[in-house]
């Protein structure tokens, strides 16, 4: 075996225990992906109001907007 094939074999077993160890590590914490919507817990959306879009063919579209 020359240098060129042992260097070669290092950077592929460096690769492989790099992505084995990413593997096996607890993953780091996402606000998005923990709280399930990216919104902050204190506000809830159904206390802040809402947004009702109406349209129909022929008619005037409508935005109706309710707030709580």
């Amino acid at each position: 075996m020359d240098w060129q094939q042992l260097v070669s074999l290092m950077i592929v077993a460096a690769a492989a225990g790099w992505l084995t160890l990413n593997r096996l590590r607890r993953p780091r914490f996402g606000f998005q992906r923990d709280t399930h919507c990216g919104c902050s817990a204190s506000h809830r959306s159904g206390e802040l109001g809402a947004i009702v879009f109406r349209a129909r063919k022929g008619q005037r579209p409508e935005v109706l907007v309710k707030m709580k």
